[in-house]
């Protein structure tokens, strides 16, 4: 998908077609909508980019004071923690595909995604006395959510060491709300990409639907890649194009095996379109697991 810069451009239509980009969550996130004026796709964008670096701020794992972290941290004490509403539902999204997939999708994988990023950075298997202690400090059923007296959502992350890792699934919720909130200001067609995902609302003047393509796969012979057209859908992609490293003739992936705690050695990338993104964006994790 080509975004051609920064700005609005006006169209033979009653709209303006505005195309903006922000670094969030350590990649770029685009936007291209078409408003009323550029005024009106300015306001929209920056409220969009906001709510995205709210978000950030929350679920982050990277920032040691994000509210994901600060819970992360009481890991084995036993402390029930209040939660955000927003921390709250990508916990329940989070925990429902762990639950429909057998633990194929597993935010407690922090521990050993650290590992094998120190692999593919040194270029070595990690020794399994390692990957061991890792394993200890993960499992889904180990994050237990609930309510407190008043009704307010909590957590408890019972093992020690334990630290969430919502790369598989904050990205998505973030286009959801960056959408929710250009849908807000008014914006009915738009296209909120972050790092090679999307979410493509309504569909530009006199189209029926955004033209996305989907790149061809990362082995020899493959097909072309394919053109879709989206209206009102998410699409996610996960491989490991971009993140591996070969080991021993062995190609490893930065995607691991929350039930092994082995990373991926078979390649594959999946392309998974739904109807909201976060969910589409967890389950194009658990669709490379499962194989």
């Amino acid at each position: 998908l080509a975004f051609l810069g920064t700005g609005c451009q006006t169209r033979p239509i009653a709209e303006v077609r505005c195309e903006y980009q922000q670094t969030h969550m350590g990649m770029p996130f685009r936007i291209v909508l078409y408003a009323a004026d550029s005024a009106a796709g300015d306001a929209a964008a920056a409220a969009a980019f906001l709510r995205i670096a709210e978000l950030n701020r929350i679920l982050s794992d990277y920032e040691a004071d994000s509210e994901l972290s600060r819970l992360s941290k009481t890991s084995g004490t036993g402390a029930v923690v209040s939660l955000s509403g927003d921390l709250a539902r990508v916990l329940d999204r989070a925990d429902e595909v762990s639950r429909m997939s057998d633990g194929a999708f597993d935010i407690t994988v922090g521990p050993l995604v650290d590992v094998w990023k120190r692999a593919r950075r040194q270029r070595v298997l990690p020794e399994e006395e390692k990957l061991a202690r890792a394993r200890a400090a993960t499992g889904w059923r180990h994050v237990v959510l609930g309510r407190d007296a008043t009704g307010r959502r909590t957590a408890c992350l019972r093992v020690p060491g334990m630290r969430l890792d919502l790369g598989g699934i904050a990205k998505g919720y973030a286009l959801d709300e960056a959408t929710r909130v250009l849908k807000a200001r008014g914006i009915r067609s738009s296209l909120v990409s972050g790092g090679g995902d999307l979410f493509a609302a309504g569909t530009p003047p006199g189209q029926v639907g955004w033209k996305i393509e989907i790149g061809e796969l990362d082995v020899p012979n493959a097909p072309p890649g394919r053109v879709v057209w989206l209206k009102d859908r998410a699409l996610v992609t996960s491989g490991d194009r971009f993140q591996r490293v070969e080991l021993g003739g062995v190609r490893y992936s930065h995607l691991v095996d929350p039930r092994t705690g082995w990373a991926l050695t078979h390649p594959s990338q999946v392309t998974l379109i739904g109807s909201e993104a976060m969910t589409t964006d967890a389950l194009s994790k658990v669709l490379s697991v499962l194989g």
